[in-house]
């Protein structure tokens, strides 16, 4: 067995360090929301309320689960998600396919023309009238249709494609088996793994993208999560921003209601990502392999 250096240890030390520091670094600023969340109020109103929790209460939790303008966004904004990544990940996966194929006639040509989409785009101002022209404002399709498509998810798919052996479709062939039947019951499933991460990855931009809902959402019923989320954030006054008695103002503080919000919103997340964190490191790996 290899002895370690001196120089090993401390390359070790310093990798473990690094990896130390940049974990408290994204939890330190969660553990002082959620201590926010479930602190007094008295203790989130003086600025006395860090990493852990000052005076221990589920008031303000309970109230911001409890809010029915809560409770519809988060709604709609879980429609938007499972919608758009289950119709992403199909056209993803059914884009790719073809362009997997070196063969293709044009092939160079046609991936020129969406890896261009990738470095250009029309801009804020074009795409907002393309939607108003479409009638999509107000349309939870204005939050979906431009986002079917992620150009750099498509190739992690074609790259991982392009690494399965060409004789499993070779064989599905000879057998009769047509392009879709080949994709869907012999390709598709041979890549969980990668689909697995790109699902991932789409849920997540569906989930917190509130951009384009600022620009093409103006009816209040069809505000996303997010969407509220920032106008309870970006409100100094947040009773202006979500239905609340007088003595509910007593229990729970401005602070605190945004505090427990953000907890509320990511919830969801943190409990979908245990599922597919398996294939999340192998889907990306062997997604990746090829260029």
């Amino acid at each position: 067995m290899h002895k370690k250096t001196i120089g090993d240890w401390s390359l070790d030390i310093s990798v473990y360090l690094v990896l130390l520091l940049s974990g408290l670094a994204t939890l330190l600023p969660l553990a002082n929301v959620l201590s926010k969340a479930i602190s007094d109020e008295s203790a989130v109103v003086s600025g006395r309320v860090g990493i852990f929790p000052v005076g221990f209460q589920l008031d303000t939790m309970k109230h911001v689960v409890s809010s029915a303008q809560f409770l519809h966004s988060i709604g709609v904004s879980l429609l938007i998600t499972v919608v758009g990544t289950v119709l992403s990940i199909l056209l993803t996966a059914i884009t790719a396919y073809p362009l997997s194929k070196r063969h293709l006639p044009g092939i160079s040509f046609i991936m020129l023309l969406f890896i261009f989409t990738m470095l250009f785009n029309g801009g804020i101002i074009p795409n907002y009238l393309l939607m108003k022209q479409l009638h999509l404002i107000n349309s939870l399709w204005s939050l979906m249709l431009p986002a079917l498509i992620s150009v750099f998810n498509m190739l992690v798919i074609k790259s991982y494609y392009e690494s399965l052996p060409e004789a499993l479709e070779e064989s599905a062939r000879m057998d009769g088996a047509r392009n879709f039947t080949i994709l869907f019951r012999i390709i598709i499933p041979l890549s969980v793994p990668v689909i697995a991460t790109i699902a991932l990855f789409y849920a997540v931009y569906f989930w917190n993208d509130y951009f384009h809902p600022m620009l093409y959402i103006n009816d209040a019923s069809l505000k996303p999560l997010q969407l509220y989320l920032r106008d309870i954030v970006m409100d100094a006054d947040s009773s202006s921003a979500i239905n609340k008695s007088v003595d509910d103002m007593m229990n729970v503080s401005p602070e605190g209601v945004r505090a427990a919000t953000v907890i509320a919103s990511i919830i969801p997340m943190l409990l979908v990502y245990p599922y597919l964190q398996k294939h999340f490191v192998k889907g990306v790996l062997i997604g990746s392999v090829k260029g």
